[in-house]
């Protein structure tokens, strides 16, 4: 199947789609911050949700029990990663973070749980939000490559931490874990009888030059991982709620399917039809979208190069979002900076937990020609 062309929108049409991205920032300036993207859905996705909307398909959503989704996604998870996941082991839930906090108050000890940071900001509240004590594990900013701080982890659960909440691909280190550094975790993980809560929802954005791995894969990884996934970052539908849950073993299903519907509700009908659209038929949408985000890193790079000469970034695997060591250029507040003198809105890197202070996040998820201007206006604002 020939992959569908990569559709690029004007500024115009991005601001009347009605997006957070390009609706919160004034018209003057450039957005390249929350992650979302700049580009037509899939035509198999938004045909599969048009078709469903003129069948009136405005109902409760189905039971896992008589939905395709938990097939379909298995099916999918066995083309593209050789995940063997029983059908019956998918729970669907509203989205990823809450689907996180389930697994958290649901399954996880009641102890402390560790987070590597920088990391996505809404883990730095979902441990407070499940009653659980917070321990962040800065990555060294001046590291030349962004990894697990085994031994940090394994002082951490020796002293009483029993959870780690990891994204892999992470964001915003834009790494995809190897399967060496996967296996390490988990020996740390098994030595103290803990857990780790898996975000892979970015699994599907994994860039040439690197592979997603899922932890559950690995050896000793089902029984200690839960595992979170969502077609919805990768085809970028967001709006449509629907995200996965697959447990790592049959305790962790039962406990998971005794959740009164209150606590576990409100997943879309119409994100379950765009979620089985996109596994069963999207990736070669994706695989164009994937080779975009890679010339997209090359031109970003060498934009950084040009305009940004002493700023520091480690090279993307993963991800369209950049985080970017903006150290050099002084600014307690670089966001803050750009967006008054560039007119260009970033994310904060303070936002993310710490060691992520003098860093800014930058979305590529856009056109080559949108990225030169981000970069330029970075730059303008900073130096």
């Amino acid at each position: 199947m020939a992959a569908p062309p990569i559709v690029d929108l004007t500024d115009d049409e991005l601001r009347a789609r009605g997006g957070l991205k390009w609706t919160y920032p004034p018209t003057d300036v450039l957005p390249a911050w929350v992650a979302e993207t700049d580009v037509a859905p899939d035509p198999v996705v938004r045909d599969a949700v048009a078709a469903a909307v003129a069948a009136g398909g405005f109902g409760y959503p189905p039971f896992d029990a008589s939905s395709a989704l938990p097939e379909v996604f298995a099916a999918y998870a066995r083309r593209q990663w050789g995940w063997q996941v029983p059908a019956s082991s998918v729970v669907s839930t509203v989205d990823v973070m809450h689907g996180i906090l389930l697994a958290l108050t649901t399954l996880c000890a009641d102890a402390p749980v560790i987070v590597p940071t920088p990391t996505y900001p809404p883990f730095l509240q979902v441990v407070p939000q499940s009653r659980r004590e917070l321990v962040t594990i800065p990555l060294d900013p001046d590291a030349e490559r962004a990894t697990l701080d085994l031994g940090r982890i394994d002082a951490a659960m020796a002293a009483g931490a029993r959870t780690v909440l990891l994204a892999n691909p992470h964001n915003p280190w834009g790494r995809a874990f190897t399967r060496d550094e996967l296996v390490a975790l988990l020996e740390v993980v098994h030595r103290y009888g803990g857990r780790v809560v898996s975000d892979e929802i970015h699994a599907g954005l994994v860039l040439p030059g690197a592979v997603h791995v899922p932890l559950a894969t690995l050896p000793g990884g089902a029984e200690v991982t839960t595992t979170l996934m969502s077609a919805t970052k990768a085809w970028n539908m967001p709006a449509l709620k629907c995200a996965q849950i697959v447990a790592g073993d049959t305790a962790d299903l039962k406990a998971l399917r005794a959740l009164p519907m209150v606590d576990n509700h409100s997943t879309s009908t119409l994100g379950i039809v765009a979620a089985q659209a996109a596994y069963a038929g999207g990736q070669p949408w994706l695989d164009a979208w994937v080779q975009r985000l890679a010339t997209n890193r090359a031109v970003y790079e060498e934009a950084v190069a040009e305009h940004l000469p002493d700023a520091r970034h480690r090279p993307l695997e993963a991800t369209y979002l950049a985080w970017l060591d903006v150290r050099a250029y002084g600014h307690t507040d670089p966001a803050r900076v750009a967006l008054q003198r560039g007119r260009v809105m970033v994310n904060d890197g303070r936002s993310f937990g710490p060691g992520g202070e003098g860093h800014v996040r930058v979305n590529l998820g856009t056109s080559p020609e949108r990225i030169e201007r981000i970069v330029r206006a970075v730059a303008a604002g900073l130096t």
